[in-house]
C-alpha cells in the first residue's frame, strides 16, 4: 500500500494547485485514496513510478513545454556548464540490434555543424526510446523530416529524426524499449538512418559524452557535468568519436571548459587570404578548422572557424 501514496499525494497536490487557501476535508482525501487503490492492482511498479516522474509537477516537463516547436527554449546556455543526472545506468538500444553502426558523429561536417549522430539502420526497422519520458512532439521538421522529441525527466530531450512513420502521439508517455517509429528516410536524409540529438534547454549536446554507443548500451554516468566542450561542433570531427573524459564536479568542469572560437560569416569579395589577414592567422590554420582546401569555393552567409582553441 505504501508505494500507492506518492500518486495519491500527486493528485491531491494538484488539486490544490488550483486554490491554495482552501482547505481539504479528510473525507475527500480518504475517498480518493480508496478510489485509486481500487484500480490500482491494474498497474506495474514501473507504470506508478513513470507517472509520478512525469507528472505535471515536475518543473522539468512545465518549462517550455510546446509541442508545436521543435526547440522552444529561447536563449541556449552558452560557456556555462550545467549538471545532468540520471536514474538509470543503462539504457536500450534505439535499434533492433546492439550493435550500433554511427555512420557520422557530433561535429563539424561539410562546414557545418552537425548536431546529432547518424546509426545506420533498415527503411522499416522499430526504433525504440532509450528512456523513459514524456513525448513532447510529433511533427514533420525541415531537414529532419518525420521526427519524435521525447523529454525525460531529468529535462535531456532525445531527438530521432529520418522515421518513415511515427508510432506515439504528444504527451504519450513512453517506458524505454518502446517502439515511437520505424527507421527511414525522410527529410535531408542520404540513405537510411537515425539521426539522434541529445539537448538540453536548447543547448545540443554531443551524444557520445552522455551514452557509450558500444554493445552494452551503458548510460556514461549517473551524474555528469556538461562543459561547451560538449556542446560545441566545431570543435568535434563527425568522422570519429572524440576522446571521452567525464567531469563528475563543477570543479572538474571548470578544467575542461575550452574558451569561445572566433567564426567569420563569408560576405561577398570575401578571399582565404584576406580573412586570415584580418585575424592574423595562416590560410592553411583555417582550412585545418574547417576541413577545406585553398581552393574551396567561399559560400556567402557560411561562417568559417578563426582557429581551434
Amino acid at each position: 500500500m505504501k508505494r500507492f501514496f506518492p500518486l495519491v499525494f500527486l493528485t491531491i497536490f494538484s488539486y490544490t494547485s488550483y486554490g491554495q487557501n482552501k482547505a481539504i476535508d479528510p473525507l475527500f482525501i480518504k475517498n480518493l485514496e480508496k478510489k485509486i487503490n481500487t484500480h490500482i492492482n491494474f498497474l506495474s511498479k514501473e507504470s506508478l513510478d513513470l507517472i509520478v516522474n512525469y507528472s505535471s509537477e515536475n518543473p522539468n516537463l512545465n518549462e517550455y513545454w510546446d509541442n508545436s516547436r521543435y526547440n522552444p527554449f529561447p536563449i541556449p546556455i552558452k560557456n556555462i556548464h550545467f549538471q545532468l543526472l540520471f536514474r538509470d545506468s543503462l539504457y536500450v538500444s534505439p535499434i533492433p540490434t546492439d550493435r550500433k553502426v554511427i555512420t557520422s558523429r557530433f561535429g563539424w561536417r561539410h562546414r557545418r555543424p552537425h548536431k546529432g549522430i547518424d546509426i545506420d539502420l533498415v527503411t522499416g526497422d522499430t526504433v525504440t526510446s532509450m528512456l523513459d519520458g514524456k513525448v513532447r512532439y510529433v511533427k514533420y521538421s525541415r531537414g529532419h523530416g518525420k521526427t519524435v522529441i521525447v523529454r525525460h525527466s531529468n529535462g535531456l530531450e532525445l531527438v530521432y529524426a529520418h522515421l518513415s512513420k511515427q508510432l506515439v502521439k504528444e504527451n504519450q508517455l513512453v517506458f524505454k524499449g518502446q517502439p515511437i517509429g520505424l527507421g527511414g528516410t525522410t527529410g535531408n536524409a542520404r540513405g537510411s538512418h537515425l539521426h539522434l540529438e541529445a539537448i538540453y534547454k536548447g543547448n545540443y549536446i554531443n551524444p557520445d559524452y552522455l551514452f557509450d554507443f558500444g554493445n552494452k548500451n551503458r548510460i556514461r554516468n549517473k551524474e555528469l557535468w556538461v562543459t561547451n566542450k560538449w556542446t560545441s561542433p566545431h570543435l568535434h570531427s563527425s568522422r570519429r568519436q572524440s576522446k571521452i573524459v567525464i567531469a563528475n564536479s563543477f570543479e572538474e568542469a571548470e578544467l575542461q571548459k575550452v574558451a569561445p572560437v572566433k567564426t567569420h560569416k563569408i560576405r561577398k569579395g570575401d578571399t582565404l587570404s584576406g580573412i586570415a589577414n584580418k585575424y592574423g592567422v595562416s590560410i592553411s590554420a583555417i582550412c585545418k578548422a574547417n576541413g577545406i582546401k585553398r581552393n574551396t569555393t567561399l559560400r556567402i552567409g557560411r561562417r568559417l572557424i578563426i582557429g581551434l582553441p
